[in-house]
């Protein structure tokens, strides 16, 4: 039986992890050993931050959803706008409602006035 050689496979797998290291500081960019080390780590941070990234969107949101809500009406709060709105039966999202109050104050003051309708006096 011949006698296989991996340098062909070898190759090609440490030549994608020195790739994926492109850019990184000193012997991360191209030491095979050193870059999968760097590589695996940046993968691990890049997943968690996939997830960081959606609650960091979320707290936007609401942040400006909140500020846009206080310009309408300064004794109208986040949580009792939100609560106005189930009641009025108003399902819009917080990305959007944020884009309306960015983009569109006309009609994101319209949506705080039917929810403040819809709130118990």
């Amino acid at each position: 039986m011949s006698r296989t050689k991996g340098g062909t496979v070898t190759h090609a797998r440490h030549k994608k992890v020195v790739k994926a290291a492109k850019g990184y500081y000193g012997r991360r960019k191209n030491t095979f050993k050193v870059a999968r080390q760097a590589v695996d780590k940046a993968n691990q941070y890049a997943t968690r931050d996939r997830k960081n990234r959606k609650r960091n969107f979320r707290a936007l949101w609401i942040q400006r959803i909140n500020a846009a809500v206080r310009s309408h009406d300064e004794a109208l709060t986040y949580s009792r706008f939100i609560n106005g709105l189930t009641l009025a039966g108003i399902e819009v999202d917080r990305k959007v409602l944020a884009d309306l109050a960015v983009h569109e104050p006309e009609a994101f003051g319209a949506i705080v006035e039917q929810a403040k309708a819809a709130l118990p006096a």
